[in-house]
């Protein structure tokens, strides 16, 4: 292989070195890089003729993406993990103390180990460019920054933005990054590198300091963060609001903390030490290894095309036809704008287009508000989404996405509708639990009808289903899944079968809630226990969010489907007979006032109990026949080939329907729980709620001969 650095020195003794890690699409700060880079100091601490450096990107719209997470998976001890958080700290140290300074010149994506090396830099300069996005999001990962981050962030940006930056670990765009310090200058793309090079030779003649201290930001920066006081006060506020957010499931947040307070000790030295301590310490923790497991897993999948022919070319999407204008037509609208392609939004009333074409315009304008995008980028935008009553503009489509009510005989109407006005174009049902061969049944191409399940809020939700039917053909599921990419969303492909995969093994979940709702436990208690085990919200809080009639109906295909397995609560039903719907109608199982949750309505206890008595069970029993109703449900799903690997099961349920991630995901999770022990617990249940926790198959089997759905915890592929 080639070398990774290669170097230009010009005129002046500006050298320019330029970083393109051959193989790979990014640039990793590899255990071979790190050699270069040390090789590249030592020349310049050898050369007195190379004055300053600026180090540049050879990849597109990226600068350095980080540490090698690959060499993480290596680490087997805290030690170990430490000893290579010290060998990066050193090689930043280098950078920072070099003889000739450096000048950082950002394009792209500079992040984990690229932030921290253009921290250790004399300069930096970033490109006023969309993709130019900092950050330190080691957090994501369950570890924190561990070469000098924790400690030279804050000297550069100062402690309360250092707090925000590594505890939330988001992107900073560049024009953010030089409002609040963390860059020294923001320039066109395609003056990046002239600017750099007259920085560096500036920089080498001394008309640019080397040191020059951060800038304050009003008195606020003052009172907060000049003093001892001030200091403790913000560090105690940032552990009062890390403990709440991670319910002491995320050790890494309160970790970075302690790092950074370590810096405000005076002692340089042991800030360093401290980070590196806490950094191997986190490395080897198992929630840092389930959060490296889903990082791998959704690379393998962005990898994936959905199909075995490695040389089938899926159909370039630059037009779709939206058929149903409501919430969910309206967000898969803006996410295909915000990707370029030109949408048709259509509906059977004017009234209804325009709502939904509002609700775009909401979706866009509130992008513009969190500065994603800029003002032109929103026009542009809405110019792409038009709207109908008809099938007019549906001529051209690649994909037309029917979102309308999760009915049967309406979304086989649609679609014959769809076929007969646009024949070649790929029919995709946005259905959450109607098997496609049921919707194709009486298609006239059923091998361009499959699914495309997105999750509610578009816009926010990051997985999509791509449900592939008997008769749904190579071409159009390569596309589907092509273009789910395209849209920013991890996508895994799922074989056709009534719920799919996520809300497949929900709805057992959900429903085991409804009915300990039935035996008399509290809303509130059974919410607070599945929250503490780490999902978002509470299955009680999912439904109302959901929709009462929304759930009802796909309770209704689950129970046709899967018979006694799947009766529903009672609880549930009365609700909803009793003309609830959950948020949007401002009552449900919670109250609700101008859209936000108040606490549980105390008048829905009376509709499905006849007591009033509220039955006390402990928080772990609500978790076990809650969570082990979902884990024996996906066994169930990978048992039927519904999902064809764990890796995808387990995707699947983090990031649609919430799974705790630092559980990893069900499959994950039992392992990690061992599955003779899954199967011992399943049985009790079993004894006491038959047939509900009958165990899977697969499960007895893999019990019986002390199989693991991860063999070697290796890397998903």
């Amino acid at each position: 292989m080639r070398p990774a650095l290669t170097t230009d020195v010009r005129e002046g003794g500006i050298a320019v070195v330029t970083l393109d890690l051959e193989g790979e699409s990014v640039n990793k700060l590899t255990r071979g890089v790190v050699e270069e880079f040390k090789a590249l100091m030592d020349r310049v601490d050898g050369d007195t003729t190379i004055r300053a450096l600026v180090l540049v990107s050879g990849k597109p719209d990226l600068f350095i993406a980080g540490a090698d997470i690959d060499g993480f998976l290596e680490l087997r001890t805290a030690a170990e993990a430490e000893a290579l958080s010290r060998e990066g700290q050193e090689m930043m140290s280098r950078i920072e103390k070099l003889r000739a300074p450096v000048v950082c010149a950002i394009h792209g994506a500079c992040v984990g180990g690229g932030l921290e090396a253009a921290l250790a830099a004399a300069y930096r300069i970033a490109t006023d460019h969309p993709k130019t996005v900092l950050a330190l999001p080691e957090v994501q990962l369950g570890l924190i920054p561990g070469a000098g981050g924790t400690q030279r962030l804050p000297k550069r940006v100062g402690l309360r933005q250092s707090l925000d930056m590594i505890l939330q670990g988001k992107n900073v765009r560049a024009k953010k990054a030089l409002q609040i310090g963390l860059i020294d200058e923001l320039v066109h793309p395609s003056i990046l590198l002239d600017v750099a090079v007259d920085r560096a030779a500036k920089l080498a003649d001394g008309k640019i300091a080397r040191e020059r201290g951060r800038a304050v930001h009003g008195m606020m920066d003052v009172v907060l963060e000049e003093n001892t006081l001030g200091r403790s006060v913000v560090f105690r506020k940032a552990r009062e609001a890390t403990r709440k957010a991670t319910k002491g499931n995320y050790p890494a947040p309160l970790a970075a903390i302690d790092a950074i307070e370590q810096l405000y000790a005076g002692d340089r030295a042991k800030g360093f030490a401290t980070e590196a301590r806490l950094f191997g310490e986190m490395a080897v923790t198992d929630v840092s290894r389930q959060l490296i497991f889903l990082f791998f897993a959704t690379a393998a999948l962005k990898k994936g095309s959905g199909v075995d022919d490695p040389n089938l070319k899926p159909e370039a999407v630059e037009k779709i036809g939206i058929l149903g204008a409501g919430f969910m037509g309206a967000g898969i609208a803006a996410i295909a704008a915000q990707a370029g392609t030109v949408v048709r939004l259509k509906d059977a009333q004017h009234e209804r287009v325009g709502h939904g074409l509002k609700e775009v315009s909401g979706i866009l304008r509130d992008q513009l508000k969190r500065k994603r995008i800029t003002k032109r980028q929103l026009e542009d935008q809405l110019t792409l989404v038009g709207g109908t009553i008809d099938y007019s503009g549906f001529k051209d489509a690649n994909i037309v996405i029917e979102a309308v009510f999760e009915d049967l005989k309406v979304k086989q109407s649609v679609l014959a509708e769809a076929e007969a006005a646009v024949p070649r174009a790929i029919f995709a049902s946005n259905t959450s639990t109607i098997p496609i061969e049921l919707i194709a049944a009486n298609a006239n191409h059923p091998e361009r009808v499959l699914g495309m399940h997105f999750f509610s809020p578009v816009a926010k939700m990051p997985l999509l289903e791509v449900i592939r039917a008997k008769a749904t053909g190579d071409e159009a599921l390569a596309t589907a899944v092509s273009y789910g990419k395209k849209l920013g969303k991890t996508v895994i492909v799922v074989r056709d079968a009534p719920g799919f995969y996520a809300n497949r093994i929900l709805a057992p979940y959900v429903n085991e809630a409804g009915l300990l709702l039935d035996e008399g436990v509290a809303v509130d208690a059974i919410d607070k226990a599945l929250v503490e085990f780490g999902f978002p919200v509470g299955p009680i809080t999912l439904i109302d969010e959901v929709g009462l009639d929304i759930a009802g109906k796909s309770s209704a295909v689950m129970i046709g489907a899967f018979g006694e397995r799947m009766i529903p609560a009672q609880s549930l039903a009365k609700v909803i007979e009793a003309g609830r719907t959950g948020r949007k109608g401002g009552k449900g199982f919670y109250r609700y006032e101008q859209g936000k949750k108040k606490g549980v309505d105390e008048t829905v206890y009376p509709l499905f109990s006849s007591t009033g008595q509220r039955m006390l069970i402990g928080a772990r029993d609500i978790v076990e026949r809650c969570v082990f109703a979902m884990l024996n449900e996906a066994a169930r799903c990978l048992e039927e080939g519904i999902v064809s690997s764990p890796r995808d099961g387990d995707v699947g349920a983090v990031f649609g329907i919430g799974f705790p991630p630092f559980r990893g995901g069900p499959f994950r999770y039992l392992d990690t729980l061992g599955i003779p022990t899954v199967i011992r617990a399943l049985e009790v249940l079993d004894g006491r709620f038959s047939p509900r926790f009958r165990p899977a198959q697969i499960l007895r089997e893999m019990a019986a001969s002390g199989a693991h759905f991860y063999p070697d915890r290796e890397k998903p592929r």
